[in-house]
């Protein structure tokens, strides 16, 4: 096993926290793999990470999110921030390209990366990046997101929970009768209607809607050095991110390349949301590899 070594990397507005497995500089054939999520923190690479132990890994807490403490005094979360940080980081550590492995709202971040630093990434792996403007139903999108978010303003963290789940397992397009559904009792996903009175959740308040309000340039994306697979999870299919997958692949001209299991597909059990880590790292090793 790694030896996992945290640092502290200050930055103006954040002191960001960094955990490397491995030597710096990055021994070997391999470039130094970059694994990072949103809002999921470097914990949900525990289970990942161990399978590259050839490589030099990097993980990090976002912006606001875990150890990464903000000293800007601001709450949201937007790409362009954090794809900044993600650039002083790559810089301070001298690691650049990296291969770069980043699942739901990290994927976004890694978009607006390679758009702004297209040097920084050899090899983009873009898993499930929920954007609203891919998709054909992309206002009935932004509907169904005011939802959950309304959820949770009225009646706490397990109510918008419970309407978020819902929102990102439907099946296909947000139509009429998504809309016509009863609001989910939390208790159907085993959670307390309890409400704590905080309202500052990055997923579920509007700290992260530059997430999804983002507009990846198809232009930009496609001209960049960067190779960029995005990825889809077999377990996923029809779902939102699903759906904003293949419809970001269509929008760079490419067909989404399928991942074991779901959302989720690199967690261990640790989060309640087991994935197949093992077959999920096998298979992001073939496609890193195939670069």
């Amino acid at each position: 096993m790694q030896d996992i070594q945290t640092h502290t990397l200050d930055i103006p507005g954040v002191d960001l926290v960094y955990d490397v497995r491995g030597p710096l500089p990055p021994t070997g054939a391999h470039r130094a793999l970059l694994l990072i999520g949103q809002p999921m923190t470097a914990e949900g690479f525990t289970a990942l990470a161990p399978h590259f132990a050839d490589r030099t890994v990097l993980t990090y807490d976002p912006r606001g999110l875990g150890r990464s403490v903000r000293t800007d005094g601001r709450s949201d979360h937007t790409p362009q921030q954090q794809a900044a940080d993600l650039h002083a980081l790559v810089e301070a550590l001298d690691v650049g390209p990296v291969d770069l492995f980043a699942s739901s709202g990290g994927a976004v971040t890694a978009l607006e990366l390679v758009a702004t630093h297209p040097g920084d990434v050899a090899t983009l792996v873009a898993h499930e990046p929920p954007i609203n403007a891919v998709l054909p139903d992309a206002t009935a999108a932004e509907r169904a997101r005011a939802g959950f978010y309304e959820a949770y303003q009225a009646k706490g963290a397990g109510a918008g929970m419970a309407a978020f789940i819902a929102m990102t397992s439907w099946q296909g397009e947000f139509t009429d009768a998504y809309f016509a559904q009863p609001t989910p009792d939390p208790a159907m996903f085993g959670m307390t209607a309890d409400d704590d009175g905080s309202r500052d959740d990055p997923l579920l308040s509007q700290n992260s809607w530059a997430i999804t309000d983002y507009r990846p340039d198809a232009e930009v994306l496609t001209a960049a050095p960067t190779r960029i697979v995005v990825a889809v999870g077999e377990e996923s299919a029809g779902t939102y991110t699903a759906r904003t997958a293949k419809g970001l692949a269509a929008l760079l001209g490419q067909e989404a390349v399928v991942f074991p299991s779901h959302h989720g597909g690199f967690l261990g059990g640790e989060f309640g949301y087991a994935g197949k880590p093992e077959e999920f790292a096998a298979r992001l090793r073939q496609v890193l590899d195939a670069g």
